[in-house]
């Protein structure tokens, strides 16, 4: 399994090569409000991909 960090940003601070995704985006709409251990499943183009969330950190 690969491991993946994501900061929750603004849409106008959104930089996906740095890990930085919009608010508005999929993922950051799936995990939002999730807590560790809970898996989310996220819709994509290319079919759903389920994540696991390993933590969280509010900043």
């Amino acid at each position: 399994d690969e491991s993946v960090t994501y900061k929750i940003v603004g849409e106008d601070e959104a930089d996906v090569p740095t890990g930085k995704i919009s608010v508005v985006s999929p993922i950051a709409r799936a995990v939002m409000g999730k807590n560790e251990g809970d898996e989310v499943v996220v819709k994509v183009p290319a079919g759903d991909v389920q994540y696991e969330i390993g933590s969280v950190l509010y900043l």
